[in-house]
């Protein structure tokens, strides 16, 4: 069955507004960028035009890293995440990569281990909020 929802490919500076409500609403919106947003690919969902759901894929040699994934609240709990994810891992899985990992903070560990992600290590503190590094073995 088709999904309802389509992802697509957007640009660094789309994410940017997406990422700034949902992660870092009290920070400044340039807190969102990230030096190395150019070189990577961004996807994100939009819902009658309206930009909802966005993450970031960072490759490097063998590797890739999932950063800045963000639904905006009011589309949460709605698929747009997992659709989202699902989409990158068969992205990833199509090139010659051998690990997918992200800094996931601890509330989202159940959904990452939905998607066979473990955790890896110890929990470690970023900004004040509790992460732990998750791993996805693809090799």
């Amino acid at each position: 069955m088709r999904s309802p929802f389509q992802v697509q490919q957007i640009t660094a500076a789309e994410t940017i507004s997406v990422r700034h409500h949902v992660l870092w609403p009290d920070k400044p919106m340039d807190f969102c960028q990230l030096p190395e947003d150019q070189n990577a690919t961004h996807f994100g969902i939009k819902i009658e035009q309206k930009l909802v759901c966005v993450a970031s894929l960072f490759i490097n040699k063998n590797e890739a890293r999932l950063r800045k994934f963000a639904t905006l609240p009011s589309y949460q709990n709605q698929g747009l995440g997992s659709e989202l994810l699902q989409h990158i891992l068969s992205d990833v899985r199509k090139r010659n990569i051998d690990k997918f990992w992200l800094d996931a903070r601890e509330t989202a560990v159940p959904f990452y281990r939905r998607f066979g992600l473990t955790v890896e290590g110890e929990p470690f503190l970023k900004h004040h909020l509790t992460y732990v590094k998750m791993v996805l073995r693809l090799s």
